[in-house]
């Protein structure tokens, strides 16, 4: 019968690395803020869990080989990547569109016009740009290996490590959220939203870009 061992000597390694990724500024958190100032501490809330449940995904794909084939196949690792791009992109242009209507940024999860904002869309935006970012899909394929012993169930030990990552990086993220949803005055500018809109815009854009152009999947 197989046995898995939940803390092992290298737990604390993984644990380490794992908590400086979660804390390293990226694509997650840039969309956390934006989607904290957009819609409240609700949907920055729902955003870091939706992004964090892409984790699972990647993880049982790893496990299942999956990545594996994606690694070999020049081809299904080009599409996974620009599509992955074409997301980040799009969702720039959408903030960058916003920056230049002027739209302001609902506070409390309502929107100028008084209807609240669908609860769908931060947990859609969230997950869809970690499954949709190969990088994550590459990250685990290399990394979960070296935490799982031979006599360990692949599968479930990757879920398991995954678990931990999911805690790690929404106690980092929902603690952004709490910061940015504290700071209402501001998000009621419109001066604010605008430059908040046009800097997410920017950045998602020129991550996209980037990932679209990288040639090698690393």
């Amino acid at each position: 019968m197989m046995q898995i061992s939940f803390v092992d000597a290298q737990f604390v390694s993984f644990l380490v690395a794992i908590t400086l990724l979660s804390i390293s500024p990226g694509v997650d958190t840039l969309l956390v803020i934006r989607n904290t100032a957009r819609g409240g501490v609700r949907d920055g809330i729902a955003t870091s869990i939706a992004i964090c449940c892409g984790l699972f995904v990647h993880a049982t794909i790893s496990a299942l080989g999956i990545s594996l084939i994606l690694l070999q196949s020049a081809w299904a690792f080009h599409m996974l990547k620009l599509v992955g791009a074409a997301y980040l992109i799009w969702l720039g242009i959408s903030s960058l569109l916003a920056a230049r209507r002027g739209t302001p940024l609902p506070v409390r999860g309502v929107m100028q016009s008084g209807s609240p904002v669908p609860f769908w869309q931060p947990i859609k935006e969230g997950l869809l740009s970690n499954v949709l970012n190969p990088k994550t899909v590459v990250f685990y394929m290399a990394f979960l290996p070296q935490f799982i012993s031979p006599a360990d169930p692949a599968l479930l030990k990757s879920l398991w490590l995954a678990g931990v990552h999911f805690l790690i990086a929404n106690i980092w993220q929902i603690g952004v959220v709490l910061m940015v949803g504290g700071a209402s005055k501001w998000l009621a500018s419109a001066r604010f939203a605008q430059t908040l809109n046009a800097a997410t815009g920017v950045v998602l854009v020129m991550f996209g870009v980037r990932l679209a152009l990288e040639q090698r999947p690393v």
